[in-house]
């Protein structure tokens, strides 16, 4: 019965994720054109030009056409994996997007890790020793809750790639473990700000944890506190940490844009820098609408994980007890 009302349950929140993009799309696509400005200015570099040459240009990529009509024929082309043809790279944007995304996909997939590791490691010995180790990390949390990833960035870049030279300064170097000495220091400022938050709230849910009735009864039927903590404590807080992780998730996709810019590193979040500056409206609504829906999909899997880690969770719901 259970496993019916959740096949129901993904099947409506897809439909809902599929509606939202869609919206999600007309919002970007039409973003770009309240912006001042215009493709053909910019593809003029300032130059001036005769009415024959805006007409070529303005017919070549359709933008005398009526905004309902180039819409939905960029809509059909998205559907086909067709991204248009950048202005600034004069490449198919599928293509800039191919040889860019494993970049920030590991980056990413390097920060979390590091999130999730180095801040449930903290949360879970604030929680459980108390004292003066709760007290360090709080203070270490904050600091690093405190630090923005752009200032983080330029601090670690300063530090271990110009001073001491340990890591390279910038770029996201070639072959996979090279990518991965590239990526280190850039993970990490990606990071920090992300242990904290993960960190507090672990620490927050374990205690809330810690003070129930059935972990009070588990104590004092004699079973050892390991496995208190590991049954009772840390598998009760996980619905909250998972929530939080979908957050984290979805910081960490518009924050890459900054630690991209400050470390040279040729993903989509570097690449959707320059495409604003240069008012490259393709690349800039095909990043934007693959920023989205990463975010959805994040979204998406922390809400079909949620009934299955914590059964007290009601489908659809965040934190609501059946």
């Amino acid at each position: 019965m259970r496993s019916a009302a959740f096949l129901r349950f993904a099947a409506r929140r897809i439909a809902e994720m599929a509606a939202t993009l869609l919206v999600a799309s007309f919002v970007v696509f039409g973003a770009m054109y309240l912006a001042p400005g215009s493709p053909a200015s910019f593809l003029l570099s300032g130059r001036s030009a005769s009415p024959e040459a805006l007409a070529a240009i303005n017919a070549r990529y359709h933008l005398d056409d009526p905004f309902a009509e180039r819409y939905l024929r960029w809509l059909g082309d998205i559907v086909q994996g067709d991204f248009g043809r950048s202005l600034t790279y004069r490449t198919d944007v599928s293509r800039l997007l191919a040889d860019r995304l494993p970049t920030t996909l590991l980056l990413i997939t390097m920060a979390l890790t590091v999130v999730v590791v180095v801040g449930l490691v903290l949360g879970k010995v604030a929680a459980v020793r108390g004292g003066r180790t709760d007290t360090a990390v709080l203070v270490a949390t904050a600091l690093a809750v405190g630090t923005p990833s752009f200032v983080a960035a330029v601090l670690l870049q300063g530090l271990f790639a110009v001073g001491l030279g340990w890591f390279p300064s910038g770029g996201a170097g070639d072959g996979f473990l090279d990518m991965v000495w590239h990526l280190t220091l850039p993970a990490i400022a990606l990071a920090l700000y992300l242990i904290g938050m993960l960190a507090r709230v672990t620490r927050a849910a374990m205690l809330d944890a810690l003070d129930s009735e059935h972990v009070t009864v588990a104590r004092s039927r004699g079973v050892p506190e390991r496995q208190v903590i590991r049954r009772h404590v840390l598998r009760n807080s996980l619905g909250t940490v998972l929530t939080t992780g979908g957050l984290i998730v979805s910081t960490l996709l518009v924050c890459t844009v900054l630690v991209e810019t400050a470390f040279s590193i040729g993903g989509i979040g570097q690449l959707l820098e320059l495409a604003t500056t240069t008012k490259d409206f393709p690349t800039v609504q095909a990043v934007s609408l693959i920023i989205v829906a990463l975010f959805m999909a994040v979204n998406l899997l922390v809400d079909l994980l949620l009934p299955l880690v914590d059964p007290r969770i009601t489908l659809g719901t965040r934190g609501a007890t059946a």
